[in-house]
């Protein structure tokens, strides 16, 4: 009958939701402590490869491998970085924040104490929350990528010396707070189908009444 018909629950979104967005938690935290933000090959030098990330520059050869020095301190750190020090923060703070505030918003997982319509508000506010981690994310990484192509491009800037170039944590950061930013909007997803499933299972006669209604009679439109 109907239930073959619907492929994606409401409780199916919600989980999946929860999948990207712990998803693009993992990836922006690891670019926050990934050192290729910016990456440096000299030409005079073949053997040496420089990059810098927000916390330290490291330093690649062949005969040593890698070597990575902490900055002395933020007063020597560029302004693109330091930004994106306290940005990069606030992303994981809001994506951690996201994830723990669904966690209990599932349907299916039971809280001991839950007046009605609690897990439509934390799902609502994961979402939001997860937006907050996404749009975190992109935009340190979006002005270090740009000032690092402006800086390239300057005139100013002798031939012969090196230049910074982005790295591959610009890409790996992109990748991040674009999940963030779907994993809360699946998750508004998923509210307005639980709304929906909740609207129809109050019409009686209505053929999805044979779906699992009485998840949703528990919950209650805000």
């Amino acid at each position: 009958g109907m239930k073959s018909m619907v492929f994606l629950t409401a409780k199916m979104m919600q989980r999946t939701a929860l999948f990207v967005t712990v998803g693009g938690l993992v990836t922006s935290l690891i670019t926050t402590f990934l050192p290729h933000w910016k990456t440096m090959n000299s030409d005079l030098n073949e053997v040496e490869n420089w990059f810098s990330g927000l916390w330290h520059t490291c330093l690649y050869t062949e005969e040593v491998g890698i070597q990575c020095k902490a900055y002395d301190s933020i007063m020597g750190l560029p302004l693109d970085l330091q930004i994106s020090r306290v940005l990069m923060s606030v992303s994981i703070g809001t994506g951690v924040s996201a994830v723990l505030a669904a966690f209990p918003g599932l349907e299916g997982v039971e809280m001991c104490m839950e007046p009605p319509g609690v897990k439509r508000r934390l799902l609502i506010f994961s979402g939001v929350l997860s937006w907050v981690s996404g749009l975190t994310t992109l935009a340190p990484v979006s002005v270090v990528a740009y000032t690092t192509v402006v800086d390239f491009w300057d005139e100013g800037f002798p031939d012969v010396m090196p230049r910074w170039e982005y790295g591959e944590a610009m890409f790996s950061g992109w990748f991040g707070g674009l999940a963030l930013v779907i994993g809360g909007t699946l998750f508004f997803v998923a509210v307005c189908m639980g709304d929906y499933d909740w609207q129809t299972s109050s019409v009686p006669n209505s053929p999805q009444v044979k779906q699992k209604t009485q998840h949703y009679l528990k919950t209650e439109v805000l």
